[in-house]
């Protein structure tokens, strides 16, 4: 009777194990498809990464917009004369076709600052779906992914490049060629940051180049630009040229988000 009952006793025990390790299974399992935490705090979530009040105040872009730098347009139930703003017609970047996830406010600011500069890389794969849903109809017509590059001291010191990690998910979900390597960054300028327009211009004016590899890697396609701020679009035109000078077809820019201010008619 004792040896039937340590007998039991294991086969419990055997139990108790497969069924902790189901458990644990499960358990990643779910937090896989579904994340309980949101990345902007410790709270539960069910809004895609953030908790519902930071989900409500993001101003999420939706159309109509400007096709050349994503701005939108303001709706008044009627049609629209043309497809670009006033800005865009007169003086069109070097991108054929701009489109930002949302707007670059006090409710976006610091989910993009956590991600640029507090290696908050789960930040990632939402803001690859962000843009997924914003530049669809640019994801759809492009040939590649590549994105805006960083100088290798900056990326010593950041450890990542966000534009980079953005376009990965990006391209992988899509289908689409992801090239890391095609464009880089060849002087170490520094930051955009309280640069005016043609300060921002010069430096970065010279500033990408597309490798050897680079240029039999996008000749004669369309290639996506992902960059994570849309400013004054200073950087996203240098690219942009370097792409086209290298032997792209055409260059689309899908940003995170956009400043308001980023177009305005020059003077």
């Amino acid at each position: 009777m004792a040896m039937q009952d340590g007998g039991w006793s294991t086969r419990l025990k055997d139990v108790g194990a497969i069924l902790l390790f189901g458990r644990r299974i499960g358990r990643g399992l779910a937090d896989l498809l579904l994340p309980s935490l949101a990345h902007d705090s410790p709270e539960a979530t069910a809004s895609a990464g953030l908790t519902p009040d930071a989900w409500s105040r993001v101003i999420f872009l939706e159309d109509p917009v400007c096709d050349g730098c994503g701005a939108a347009f303001e709706a008044d139930g009627g049609t629209f004369a043309a497809s670009r703003c006033a800005a865009c017609l007169a003086q069109p970047y070097a991108f054929d076709r701009a489109r930002a996830a949302c707007v670059y406010d006090e409710a976006s600011r610091g989910l993009v600052l956590k991600f640029k500069h507090g290696d908050h890389q789960p930040f990632a794969p939402l803001f690859a779906r962000w843009i997924s849903r914003s530049a669809a109809p640019l994801l759809e017509q492009a040939d590649a992914v590549v994105p805006v590059p960083l100088h290798p001291l900056r990326l010593m010191s950041r450890r990542f490049n966000q534009a980079a990690e953005i376009a990965r998910p990006l391209a992988t979900s899509s289908g689409r060629a992801f090239l890391p390597d095609a464009l880089v960054r060849q002087t170490h300028t520094s930051s955009q940051g309280g640069k005016s327009l043609r300060g921002r211009r010069m430096n970065v004016r010279k500033a990408f180049a597309v490798t050897e590899a680079g240029r039999r890697q996008i000749r004669g396609r369309r290639i996506l630009l992902i960059d994570d701020v849309l400013t004054t679009g200073a950087t996203a035109e240098a690219c942009a040229r370097a792409l086209l000078d290298g032997g792209a077809r055409a260059v689309d820019l899908a940003v995170i988000a956009r400043v308001r201010t980023a177009r305005e008619l020059p003077t």
